[in-house]
């Protein structure tokens, strides 16, 4: 299968982005500008956040300062490999 986006993450897994979950992240109004922050906030975010009732899934964190903003990016892993399941800018950092 051919992804947007194959990226080895901070934590040395294979990460991927299809086709599919792009059309979703695109619906979020002005992500298509942070394509290639995606794939810097796998490499090294500014926070990794794991979810308190799943194991297999992780938020990957980067700030930006001059907006006050972070860019969330949510990866789902299976099997040893992750995908990205959504990404979209918010003001404050998800704990669940």
């Amino acid at each position: 299968m051919v992804y947007v986006l194959d990226v080895i993450d901070k934590t040395g897994r294979k990460i991927h982005l299809s086709n599919e979950r792009w059309k979703h992240i695109l619906r979020h109004k002005g992500i298509e500008q942070y394509f290639e922050e995606i794939k810097t906030t796998l490499i090294n975010p500014t926070l990794i956040v794991s979810h308190k009732f799943d194991d297999t899934k992780r938020n990957y964190y980067s700030y930006f300062k001059d907006k006050n903003r972070y860019l969330l990016v949510a990866v789902k892993y299976l099997n040893g490999e992750g995908y990205i399941t959504t990404a979209f800018i918010t003001r404050k950092i998800i704990r669940r």
